[in-house]
């Protein structure tokens, strides 16, 4: 008989369900969150798995290899399918999500998930690493803007270099405020320095990854943009065609046709949104895009459908006219 588990990963401990193929519970347990945990409980079962599944998650691309690299059949679940499907699910805990999602495996219900390379994972922190200093950094001079400018002290345009002499500038002769710009100077140095070195090492790691380096052939793409999208595609074999990538970037257009009289006009289509389906890293930046022009070309649609309504308006007139002519003048 066909053996199926489920693992609900937690930060330190795992609940692990493991049924059979009528669906009736046979083992559970709470084991360590560490590979070699896992895999020593499910080698001291004596009795092979057919599925073993793990919905996605933090520790659960580093869990899933270790498994699949012992020899395990492991499946990642895609987040929001396992969510949907234990809506109706009475009492949330991490032992009924383990037992729901061991029958998941065993019924087939659920979308694997691709889990990422290494390499792909690296640059993922590296770019986001990056990201958030660069936040930072805004942070801390808005704030010193803010504070100043309720001394009616107005710092104005400056660069990288000439921020913090600006600062002092002002400042000076202010002792409170020399304090505070004294403090958040230093920390935005350092920020700023960290910062300029991870984007030295992308601009590095850019020109070293070969699709990366490909997609800057692409006007108005830079290393930022190239390595994202690069990380999240991954492994391109895993899409059945090259149309499937947009919908992972969340680009699909909803059109829904705005009542009966507007289905003549082409033009007529209200595009809803862009959908969020494909909530992945890379995904705001090539959705904004996409979300732009498709309101240019919702701007340009209306205006058709204006030009069109146009039209069947003088013609609806020129009709009117004719089946009611205007009476002769006595």
């Amino acid at each position: 008989m066909y053996h199926y588990a489920g693992i609900d990963v937690s930060l330190e401990s795992s609940s692990v369900c493991v049924v059979d193929g009528a669906g009736k519970i046979l083992r559970e347990a709470k084991v360590a969150s560490e590979p070699e945990a896992l895999i020593a409980w499910f080698r001291s079962l004596g009795q092979a798995m057919e599925r073993i599944g793990l919905e996605a998650g933090p520790l659960s691309q580093w869990l899933s290899t270790a498994l699949r690299a012992a020899g395990l059949a492991v499946e990642l679940l895609e987040t929001r399918h396992v969510r949907d499907a234990f809506k109706a699910m009475p009492v949330k805990s991490d032992r009924n999500d383990a037992r729901g999602i061991a029958q998941l495996m065993r019924l087939g219900w659920f979308r694997p998930v691709h889990c990422k390379s290494i390499e792909a994972q690296e640059t993922r922190a590296v770019l986001t690493a990056r990201k958030l200093l660069q936040s930072k950094l805004r942070d801390i001079e808005n704030s010193v803007r803010g504070v100043l400018r309720g001394f009616g002290l107005k710092v104005g345009k400056t660069t990288e270099r000439t921020f913090a002499n600006r600062i002092r500038e002002l400042v000076a002769g202010h002792p409170g405020l020399e304090l505070v710009a004294q403090a958040l100077l230093e920390a935005h140095a350092v920020l700023l320095r960290e910062f300029n070195g991870l984007d030295r090492h992308t601009q590095k790691l850019a020109r070293s990854h070969p699709p990366a380096r490909l997609l800057m052939t692409t006007p108005a793409v830079g290393p930022i943009v190239a390595l994202t999208y690069a990380a999240a595609i991954d492994d391109p074999i895993r899409f059945r065609s090259s149309k499937a990538t947009g919908a992972h970037f969340g680009l699909t257009p909803e059109e829904v046709s705005v009542g009966a009289n507007r289905l003549h006009c082409p033009h007529q289509q209200d595009r809803r949104r862009v959908g969020a389906g494909g909530a992945v890293p890379g995904r705001p930046r090539h959705a904004d895009q996409a979300g732009q022009e498709l309101l240019g070309a919702e701007e340009l649609g209306h205006a058709a459908c204006q030009t069109c309504g146009h039209a069947q308006g003088q013609g609806g007139a020129g009709a009117q006219a004719r089946s009611h002519p205007a009476s002769d003048a006595g």
